[in-house]
């Protein structure tokens, strides 16, 4: 709702009996939005006419309410403003830098279609008009509510709606509530246009429903306009001898607050070294779920040279695994876009955790044969950690390698007959019980003539092995024609029990859309 009063109208609001938890993202800020979930009583001439309302609480669970609250919470993160659901800190807080937005399934009163509902800058209006949010319009769920919190929040701060144009008519949006753009982890849409099915919601500087080129500034408003700014910068992006420094093991926190902030670490090998890094945004679920910043981190030697920027476009956060000669290294983090959102919005907290230190994988030396259109691999280990896993990957390219099957850290060889007459390229990733991770060398195999699709092993004991260029069916017989079992299979190397069957002969049909291939095997 977009009415704006100039007077003050008194509100009553009555705090009912109901437990929530008891949750705040930044106690000591003076600036509140009490997110109220256990019912209120309202009285007050700019809301239902007048006429009193009994919102019920909602009935959404502790876990749920945590959810709601921990994605609000973050869409405020940069500000210097505390989210709670206690309202305890409500009340200690100013009259003029207060509102509370009450959630409630109470939504007969106001016309179908709406989910929530508040005035434009009525946190300052200093009468503790409540803004609402309706419970059950959003079936309770925490993804919806949490987003429908932010944006009626948002309008108490003075923001307006945020819409989408076609580029062809400025003055009507094919969108009055912009939905963004994209899917998966990184689809985006602003926090003031209709982003309950997008991942990544920010504030945003783009257009309103009043015409293309009326920008809204979401930052500026926000922060210049209520009473409250940014939080303090945490880490200064200066790269020199007071920058932060990492320990060999690390894990720290910290926070992206404006768009030009930039947080800055340093570390220093004493020898060559594995460097391993992961950056993920805050989010209150796997995949970065509910995060607001899209991470970019640089790297830079010790004369503050660019040695790599790393910026993955369909992803939100940052892994980083390299070796890096003895020296100073400096990193410096910050918020970026994608494919589906600027840079403008991408703030929120983060964590990077990571180590450095000596390599505790020395050599990882791969080599190969061809026999009878087998390719054998065998490789050598030095090591002075135990190794967990060994990953046999191959390519077509040389480039792009995928798994093509994983074997435990005692493994010295692997054997298999490719479907493939180009040359295979192989390389193993080794990573020891510490978690870290070694390459090794890169080795190319001709390809073999065989012009069978599927390669199955024919004399087995307790696994069929079936080497595959693609996914699968496959069905089992007996010697009789009698159906054994059957199964699905992806490309790469499968294997399918039988350890329950007899000794015997059996046949084995594999099919995909273009062929059925049809071997016997032997149960030895």
């Amino acid at each position: 709702m977009k009415k704006v009063f100039t007077s003050l109208i008194l509100t009553l609001l009555i705090f009912t009996a109901y437990s929530v938890p008891k949750l705040n993202s930044f106690p000591s800020a003076q600036a509140t939005i009490f997110l109220d979930f256990d019912g209120a009583y309202v009285q007050s001439s700019v809301w239902n006419n007048g006429n009193p309302l009994n919102c019920a609480a909602s009935t959404m669970t502790d876990a749920q309410i945590t959810e709601a609250f921990n994605r609000v919470a973050e869409d405020y993160r940069p500000f210097n403003i505390n989210i709670t659901t206690d309202s305890t800190y409500f009340l200690a807080a100013p009259l003029e830098m207060r509102v509370r937005i009450i959630i409630t399934p109470t939504s007969s009163w106001l016309y179908a279609g709406s989910s929530g509902v508040s005035y434009i800058g009525s946190f300052t209006w200093g009468d503790d008009t409540p803004g609402f949010v309706f419970s059950d319009r959003l079936s309770n769920s925490p993804k919806y509510v949490g987003e429908c919190i932010s944006h009626e929040g948002g309008h108490t701060v003075g923001l307006a709606h945020q819409s989408k144009y076609d580029g062809v008519d400025c003055d009507s949006p094919i969108e009055q509530y912009n939905t963004g753009y994209g899917s998966g982890e990184t689809a985006w849409s602003p926090i003031m246009g209709n982003s309950l099915n997008r991942n990544f919601s920010t504030w945003n500087d783009g257009p309103t429903p009043y015409g293309c080129t009326a920008v809204q500034d979401n930052l500026t408003i926000i922060t210049t306009q209520n009473g409250f700014g940014y939080r303090t910068d945490d880490y200064s992006e200066a790269l020199n001898a007071g920058t932060f420094a990492l320990g060999n093991n690390f894990s720290v926190d910290g926070l992206i607050s404006t768009l030009t902030d930039k947080d800055a670490f340093k570390f220093t090998l004493n020898a060559n070294s594995n460097f391993h890094l992961t950056a993920i945004p805050y989010n209150v679920q796997g995949n970065w779920i509910g995060a607001n910043l899209d991470i970019r981190v640089e790297l830079f030697d010790a004369s503050q040279q660019l040695v790599r920027n790393y910026n993955p476009e369909n992803v939100l956060s940052v892994t980083m695994d390299t070796i890096l000669n003895a020296g100073t290294y400096y990193l410096k983090l910050y918020g970026t876009g994608n494919a589906n959102g600027g840079a403008y919005g991408s703030l929120g907290q983060y964590t990077i955790t990571g180590s450095f230190g000596g390599l505790p994988i020395h050599d990882v030396r791969l080599s190969g044969s061809i026999d009878k259109g087998k390719h054998n691999l065998d490789w050598r280990i030095i090591a002075d950690e135990q190794i967990k896993t060994i990953e046999v990957q191959a390519s077509n390219n040389g480039t792009d390698f995928s798994a093509l099957t994983t074997m435990s850290g005692a493994s010295t060889k692997f054997s298999y007959e490719p479907n493939k007459t180009n040359s295979v390229f192989y390389r193993l990733m080794v990573t020891s019980v510490l978690n870290q991770i070694v390459y090794s060398n890169t080795i190319a195999l001709k390809g073999t003539e065989n012009q069978k699709l599927f390669t199955v092993s024919t004399l087995i004991q307790n696994d069929i092995t079936i080497s595959a260029p693609e996914n699968y069916k496959y069905v089992l017989y007996d010697v009789n024609g009698r159906l054994i079992n059957f199964g699905n299979g992806v490309g790469g190397v499968n294997h399918v029990s039988v350890t329950n069957l007899s000794k015997g002969m059996y046949t084995i049909q594999i099919l995909n859309n273009n062929q059925k291939q049809t071997e016997r095997i032997i149960k030895q």
